[in-house]
């Protein structure tokens, strides 16, 4: 580039268009070469917003230390090793550094997750280069590159813009005004101008609501009008899910249980004659393993892990939350087209009302008509506007030729009030305007219908009733109309424009639904989650596909947006449990349907691809953004993109989302249970008359190697058997619903009763009793994990590989265990004896003894399930208000 930068960056507006595109080096019907864009990439960077620095390791590494207890711990160490008990110091302190490993692992591998999700998440734009429409990532904007736009795009980098259709824009993110701006293309005059006065430019951040426009760019990333702004802001700290929220604060509350329970086992030991010293290692030792500090951090991780691999079923999640919530789904609200269907619309039928002829009709169905060729010289668009193109040439119409012949000189865009759209064009010496759109809200606007080359008067209810009887055969169903002015009527509204046509005919669509679908809805039902279309179609296209895929009856009513909007709020409420088929619903009445359903406690997810339909994504409770053929803003509002548009892709999503949860639920069982065995096991020796069974340093091991591979495997645990057969989970219900809590209690007791029984028969034969209770404690929360692998299917069910890493985790533990009690070295530093074989079965025993006593509770759930007459239905949120 050449010249002034200020011309292209500061000023752009105040030039002519064409002044800024030579000052760029690029011929806005072109576009920049791959060359040019590259060197501009290399000079200016990526169009990227300023980000928060990332940590760096040494701070990484100085967090794991800032625990309060790790660092008494820490300090207690370095005590004990000045009065010369220094293996202590340095195995306490090593346990200490393993951990923090551990914790940077885990916060490696959740960073990693997120990235991942983030790059998958990356908006995108359209440009033109070396004259062909490309979509690339947004970050890959430079400066000179011709921008697309089209209503629902968000605007990439600050564009000046050349060519605008009906643009208008919302820019209430960088000027704080909440009405939509129009656009033009001509430049201001000198002076100074305030962003929201700069007409002739759109900038980085804002929103396309209405019409289309091209423009070039004139700065990207920090050299924007919003990087400018984005860079005076602060580094804003990441925010916690609900998920974690809830499980710190539980940690809170068990850190004070904790800690009086500490507070006693040191007093009791002290009170024994204990050494001070080792009583308050203990003390702190047990805390630091029995406060689950790192719960939200894992739990963090196995969502995170988890919603990478809901990309694999092509579900792509933008929140971490709406993970949690998929569990607690009830009704999916989903688009048509598409989503339910194959979204490969063909012509299937085409009605003359008035005997007209094909020619009038395809030529207008070209021309009004936004289809486009690709590099590879196929037709690209709108599904229908395509099927309309391929029709016209299957009739020997050449779409090149009549485009040619017939410019678009003004368009009038559809929008989905109008549900029309309308182009422009010179024919001989008359002005014509064609449009296409519903039949319900074209067909009345004509006053004729052609006949031949001929017109006569138009038959309006006799057209509408061509147009359902075609629409009852699950035809969507187009009508087609011109009107031919003498003068230039541009600048006049849609409204006036659209008024006094000539219809030329009707055509019919099919969009057949996808194969998988009708399998997705199946399992929708006996998950207890109701699937609801809703859609723009004639109610007889929605209720035919509807029920060819179960998601409604031969009873089933339909509601049509018209009716819609004569219901009240209470109406609605009373009706929306009832209605699974909507027609013809604006957008913007989604937001209502959305609000009755949750007023009734359902927990609803939303599917939507346009600007109107964001309100709607916001408000459910489970937005889902198409990833193919969706807005930019509709992505923004939404907590789960489809990468593929597949209404099967939702329930894939639901199904991931439950297991995640139910794996979430098994590892805060697992921790807590092995836990509270552990504090058992200290307090209840004292009170028996025996000594206090473990050193510190096997309380810190134990909470090493149990609590950290074993507990990440559960991130590999495939779905329960019959996930998808089950209610949707109560939306407040707790992680320790369903008699977890009292799981707990009983497990822990058990495992700590095995210790002191193992305890109190080895003091009186003489074994090696402090090393057995030691390895009992591991080996016996080896033997839980692998029984709680499933809330009620036995491990003989799974078989062991079905969760390898959670196998190859118990192996590991078994032998780091081994290595401990066997390994001379390692004895000296954890005061460990070699167990003999008999001592080494009595271990195992009683790991065994645990995990027989889990599956025996699980096979008598199982039992009681089988005898009970029909399960309790699930209580839903209360009703709003």
């Amino acid at each position: 580039m050449s010249g002034d930068q200020d011309l292209a960056i500061g000023n752009a507006h105040l030039h002519p268009a064409e002044a800024i595109a030579a000052h760029l080096e690029v011929d806005p019907r072109i576009g920049l070469t791959a060359d040019q864009a590259k060197r501009r990439r290399d000079i200016h960077g990526e169009n990227r917003l300023p980000e928060a620095a990332p940590r760096g390791l040494i701070r990484r590494v100085c967090d794991q230390f800032r625990d309060f207890m790790v660092l008494v711990l820490l300090s207690a160490a370095l005590l004990s090793g000045f009065i010369g008990d220094v293996a202590d110091t340095v195995a306490i302190a090593a346990i200490v550094l393993l951990n923090a490993a551990i914790g940077l692992t885990q916060e490696w591998r959740a960073e990693r997750a997120l990235d991942a999700l983030k790059r998958l998440a990356a908006a995108h734009t359209t440009v033109r280069r070396e004259g062909l429409s490309l979509t690339i990532d947004t970050a890959h904007v430079v400066p000179g590159d011709v921008v697309l736009l089209e209503a629902g795009n968000l605007v990439p980098a600050d564009l000046r813009l050349h060519k605008v259709a009906q643009l208008r824009v919302d820019e209430s993110t960088l000027t704080g005004e909440s009405v939509t701006v129009d656009k033009h293309t001509a430049h201001l005059g000198e002076g100074e101008h305030p962003l929201g006065d700069r007409l002739n430019m759109a900038f980085k951040g804002t929103l396309v609501t209405h019409g289309r426009a091209e423009g070039v760019v004139v700065a990207t990333g920090q050299q924007t009008e919003l990087g400018r702004i984005a860079g005076l802001l602060r580094d804003a700290e990441a925010r916690s899910t609900p998920l974690q929220l809830r499980l710190a604060d539980f940690g809170r509350r068990l850190s004070l249980v904790v800690l009086l329970i500490c507070g006693l086992v040191f007093t009791m030991g002290v009170l024994r004659g204990e050494p001070v010293l080792l009583m308050a290692l203990t003390a702190v030792s047990l805390a630091v393993a029995a406060i689950p500090e790192a719960l939200p951090a894992v739990v963090t991780v196995l969502l995170a892990l988890g919603a990478r691999r809901m990309v694999k079923v092509n579900a792509l999640v933008r929140r971490l939350p709406s993970v949690e919530t998929l569990g607690s789904i009830s009704v999916i609200c989903s688009d048509k087209t598409g989503t339910l269907t194959q979204n490969r619309m063909r012509v299937q039928a085409v009605e003359y009302p008035g005997g007209g002829t094909p020619e009038p009709l395809w030529t207008a169905a070209l021309l009004c008509n936004d289809a486009s060729l690709n590099a590879n010289d196929a037709w690209v668009g709108d599904p229908t506007e395509t099927a309309l193109v391929e029709a016209a040439m299957a009739s020997g119409m050449d779409p090149r030729a009549i485009r040619a012949s017939r410019v678009r000189l003004h368009e009038w865009p559809f929008d989905s009030e109008r549900k029309r759209m309308s182009t422009l064009h010179r024919e001989g010496g008359d002005w014509v305007v064609l449009t296409k759109g519903a039949p319900e809200a074209l067909v009345p606007r004509c006053t004729r219908v052609a006949r031949g080359q001929q017109e006569a008067a138009l038959d309006v209810a006799l057209a509408l009733s061509v147009a359902a009887a075609m629409a009852e055969q699950g035809l969507r169903v187009l009508a087609v109309a011109r009107r031919s002015f003498g003068g230039d009527p541009a600048g006049q509204s849609a409204d006036t424009v659209e008024a006094d046509l000539v219809l030329l005919g009707l055509v019919g669509l099919a969009d057949p639904p996808r194969p998988e679908v009708k399998a997705a809805v199946s399992d929708c039902r006996s998950a207890g989650i109701t699937p609801v279309m809703i859609t723009g179609d004639h109610p007889a296209t929605a209720l035919a596909i509807a029920r060819e895929l179960g998601i409604a009856d031969d009873h089933s009513p339909v509601l049509t947006g018209v009716q819609l909007a004569a219901l009240d709020d209470a109406a609605l409420r009373r009706l929306a449990g009832d209605v699974q088929v909507y027609a013809r619903v604006d957008p913007a009445q989604k937001i209502r349907i959305v609000r009755a359903l949750q007023a009734q406690g359902q927990f609803v997810a939303m599917t939507g691809d346009g600007v109107n339909d964001a309100p709607a994504l916001k408000q459910a409770d489970i937005g889902v953004a198409m990833g193919l053929g969706g807005t930019d803003v509709a992505r923004e509002a939404a907590s789960l993109v489809l990468l593929d548009d597949n209404f099967a892709t939702i329930v894939a999503a639901v199904r991931e989302g439950r297991r995640i949860f139910d794996n979430i639920r098994k590892f805060v069982r697992y921790a807590i249970t092995g836990n509270s065995a552990e504090i058992w096991t200290l307090l209840l020796a004292p009170l028996v008359g025996m000594p206090i069974p473990l050193l510190p340093l096997h309380i810190l091991w134990i909470n090493l190697v149990t609590d950290g591979l074993p507990g990440l495997a559960f991130a590999a645990e495939p779905a329960e058997r019959g996930v998808m057969r089950r209610p949707p989970r109560a939306p407040g219900e707790s992680l320790f619903a369903g008699g977890t809590w009292q799981h707990i209690l009983w497990v822990g007791l058990l495992i700590a009763g095995l210790c002191l029984g193992i305890q109190a028969w080895a003091l009186k034969t003489g074994m090696h009793w402090q090393t057995m209770v030691f390895t009992v404690l591991t080996l016996s929360q080896m033997g839980y994990v692998l029984a709680i692998r499933s809330e009620s299917d036995s491990l003989l069910t799974l078989g062991l590989r079905s969760n390898s890493p959670m196998a190859g985790a118990v192996l590991s533990t078994f032998v780091l265990q081994l290595a401990v009690v066997y390994v001379p070295p390692l004895q000296e530093v954890f005061r460990t004896e070699a167990l003999a074989a008999g001592e080494l079965a009595i271990c195992l025993g009683c790991s065994v003894v645990v995990f027989v006593a889990v599956e025996t509770e699980k096979w008598l759930r199982r039992s009681a399930r089988y005898l009970r007459p029909q399960e309790a239905p699930i209580p839903r949120r209360g009703p709003a208000g």
